[in-house]
């Protein structure tokens, strides 16, 4: 006969017996089967949307610059034949040749002739004895431009535009100083204007600091030069870059560099076109911004530091100082905690 079934009835525990241990039972459960290829029945792209393309993430290369600060051009000319004339209490004179009815005071940056009749008892001497020339300084205060592409994480290269005040000083003659008076330029102050090419390669970083070599190549006009007679050549700047990272957008910088220039003046009254050498040396200083790739957060109570999210757009955060340094990835703020700030720095566990 069939034993009756009883759906209500309790479960037979078996009887403990002294000495023995008695153990846990635990259930086995049985493991899901994965889904084909991974799936899920979750739909996870209802939550998490594809994040969309940066469309100008190659702008965050591009860097531009705006410095400022003190140069010192160092004139230099040779007067192979020509001779100098030196009247009592008068500016030196430049003649050609051996003839002193055209006399110039002024030969530097345009030219000025004096036909006046030479002075009785004038010092006079020619360039066939002794080689002549002068030399004279001039102030240069620069404010330059220019944006730049970086590559590789240390190749640069860009343009740039650079205007500058100057003023030329007094020229003393380099041999016989004790007959021989100084020469004052006329027009002496001006601006002078630039555009170049650059290039640059980063050799070398110690913690904020970038050192960079580079070399600026271009053009150069004085606007207190004779545009007519003075024919300018092409100018090559050298230099190191020093940056301090201040934040992934902005760098400060400061550049000491050496130039190599000339140009050259015609005299078209007599005499050969002068060569004037005209190198500098420069200290330039300002501050370099770089183009973020992401369009910052438009929520104006978001207060993430970090690079985020909303939707499928990523954006970067509000409250990163342009300033200070940050870390896109995880935002520094705040890089010290409280308990290490002021009065807690002394406890040992102020929480």
């Amino acid at each position: 006969m069939a034993q009756a079934t009883d759906s209500t009835r309790q479960p037979v525990v078996a009887p403990v017996v002294p000495g023995d241990t008695l153990q846990k039972v635990t259930p086995k459960v049985q493991a899901e089967e994965p889904k084909e290829q991974g799936g899920s029945d979750f739909p996870l792209d209802n939550f998490y949307a594809e994040i969309k393309k940066r469309p100008l993430s190659f702008l965050r290369n591009f860097r531009f610059s705006l410095s400022t600060g003190y140069g010192n051009t160092f004139f230099s000319h040779d007067l192979p034949g020509y001779g100098v004339y030196q009247a009592p209490g008068g500016p030196p004179q430049l003649f050609p040749g051996t003839t002193t009815t055209t006399r110039y005071s002024n030969w530097v940056n345009e030219r000025v002739v004096d036909t006046s009749a030479p002075v009785p008892g004038a010092f006079l001497v020619s360039s066939d004895s002794v080689s002549l020339g002068f030399r004279g300084n001039a102030m240069v205060i620069p404010l330059k431009a220019t944006i730049h592409f970086e590559f590789q994480k240390r190749y640069r290269i860009g343009i740039g535009y650079s205007y500058e005040y100057m003023s030329i000083g007094n020229f003393t003659p380099t041999v016989l100083g004790d007959r021989i008076g100084q020469m004052t330029p006329t027009n002496a102050s001006g601006m002078v204007s630039r555009f170049f090419g650059m290039a640059g390669v980063s050799f070398y970083r110690a913690g904020y600091y970038l050192f960079t070599g580079d070399v600026q190549v271009g053009s150069f006009s004085p606007s207190n030069f004779d545009q007519g007679l003075a024919t300018t050549n092409v100018y090559v700047n050298g230099g190191v870059t020093i940056e301090r990272d201040l934040s992934e957008y902005l760098r400060v910088f400061v550049r000491p560099s050496y130039e190599f220039k000339s140009y050259t003046l015609n005299l078209p009254e007599g005499g050969n076109p002068i060569s004037h050498g005209m190198n500098a040396l420069f200290l330039n200083f300002g501050v370099t911004y770089r183009i973020p790739e992401l369009p910052k957060c438009y929520n104006k109570d978001c207060r993430i530091q970090i690079n985020h999210a909303h939707g499928d757009k990523e954006y970067r955060s509000r409250v990163h100082p342009i300033y200070k340094k940050q870390n896109p990835q995880y935002g520094e703020n705040h890089p010290n905690l409280i308990k290490y700030k002021g009065k807690n720095k002394k406890m040992l566990n102020p929480y």
